[in-house]
């Protein structure tokens, strides 16, 4: 049953295995040098969190999870510009960041700092070393297909996350844009957040899309430098709940004006790019 999980996720996630017969040698060539290397560093690091993480209380995974982000950014070439982490407050709260592209993780987790919790697809809790870290770790699988029981259990999970004192990354899009705009958002982050009575941190990201699309099956030509490899988050402000509304117009509140700060931030830096 596992085996055949994770066979899903790596033909469903991974472009090649869609494009099949339409790539030609070349692009098999370069997709085999970019997730070749890519795979030793997480088969590596995910063996440090696994060994190490319970004999030092997790920093041990923290410490790999974030050297495996900064390596594989490192070995794809890709280049971050990162501001506004003085924005990140103490405590508890939620993450809240556009979705672009599956390298987003790995962008996020090489500038983010501290031992946040990512609520990843339960498929990739499958994925031999990866998931392996990801449980271990405590990030929280969340599977949209299991009906309104596995999605309660899911919200608990972001509640003790944030009622533990840790941060929460969550993308609430749900699954990566189609064409780098950003979609409706989910209501989960917020609720928990609401419940939690926790601050949402909007976080804006563009680059990603660009350098690999949802049905690319890499990040393109790796000899390109500059701008084309460049890939920048912001982060903004804090966005409080309002405490004095209920729940369920808490969690709306919070989740309209996340979306309103995430899409001009990340409108500022289209017109960044493009200027």
């Amino acid at each position: 049953m596992v085996l055949r999980k994770t066979v899903r996720w790596v033909r469903d996630e991974w472009a090649i295995f869609s494009k099949g017969s339409d790539m030609g040698l070349n692009e098999r060539v370069r997709w085999i040098r970019q997730w070749g290397p890519f795979a030793l560093r997480t088969a590596g690091y995910s063996s440090v969190s696994v060994v190490l993480g319970p004999l030092t209380r997790g920093a041990a995974s923290t410490w790999a999870a974030r050297h495996w982000s900064r390596s594989a950014a490192r070995g794809l070439r890709i280049s971050i510009d990162a501001s506004g982490l003085e924005n990140l407050p103490e405590g508890g709260f939620v993450l809240a960041c556009n979705h672009q592209s599956l390298i987003d993780i790995l962008v996020l987790g090489a500038v983010l700092p501290g031992d946040f919790k990512w609520a990843a697809k339960r498929s990739l809790m499958n994925v031999p070393f990866l998931g392996w870290h990801l449980r271990l770790a405590g990030h929280v699988p969340v599977d949209r297909q299991k009906g309104r029981r596995a999605a309660q259990a899911v919200l608990e999970a972001f509640v003790r996350v944030l009622q533990n004192g840790q941060s929460l990354l969550i993308f609430p899009e749900g699954t990566r844009s189609a064409d780098g705009r950003i979609k409706h958002f989910k209501d989960g982050a917020f609720r928990s957040a609401a419940i939690a009575a926790c601050p949402v941190v909007p976080v804006a990201l563009e680059g990603t899309h660009a350098l690999m699309a949802r049905d690319a099956a890499d990040t393109g030509e790796m000899t390109a430098t500059g701008r084309e490899r460049l890939v920048r988050v912001r982060i903004g402000e804090p966005i409080e709940p309002r405490l004095e509304l209920g729940e369920a117009e808490r969690a709306a509140d919070l989740r309209e004006r996340t979306y309103t700060a995430i899409v001009s931030m990340h409108d500022a830096l289209v017109a960044l790019a493009s200027g």
